[in-house]
């Protein structure tokens, strides 16, 4: 019981090894960038506000679809308020940096998960990912493209 014990331990530390080496990462690095750069950048808050609103508007016209009065009008508000998200440079910027830190994470959960055995389920949000890591009974049906 007590090599398990130590086992465990050793494994912690190593874990704790890999969380300090992405921390100090490049591509950390230039998610932190990113990501103060965006909290600082007055324009890029004013349209994420106005989106979060917009969004907010969005649902609850969404309840009754087509038939709420505001529908249309809505629906095109927030079609341009997110083509003003996708293309304000700051934004997009931090979208890039949160996608490849994302990917790095899933990387290497497949990767630690796999060593373990084809048989673990890693849960990454990325369909690539999930279709290589999931090998059946994952509770979603079959729509990860796994053998249910």
């Amino acid at each position: 019981m007590i090599i398990a014990t130590l086992e465990r331990l050793e494994i912690l530390d190593k874990a704790e090894a890999l969380a300090k080496m992405i921390v100090q990462s490049e591509l950390a690095e230039e998610y932190r960038q990113c990501f103060q750069r965006l909290k600082q950048d007055r324009v890029a808050q004013d349209i994420i506000a106005r989106f979060t609103k917009a969004k907010e508007r969005y649902e609850e016209v969404q309840r009754f679809g087509k038939y709420h009065p505001d529908y249309h009008s809505v629906m095109k508000e927030v079609r341009e308020i997110k083509r003003e998200l996708d293309f304000h440079e700051t934004i997009a910027a931090f979208k890039k940096a949160e996608n490849a830190m994302q990917q790095l994470l899933d990387e290497i959960s497949v990767l630690i998960g796999k060593a373990v055995s084809d048989q673990i389920k890693v849960p990454t949000g990325n369909p690539y990912f999930l279709s290589i890591s999931c090998s059946g009974g994952c509770g979603a049906g079959g729509s990860c493209g796994c053998r249910t």
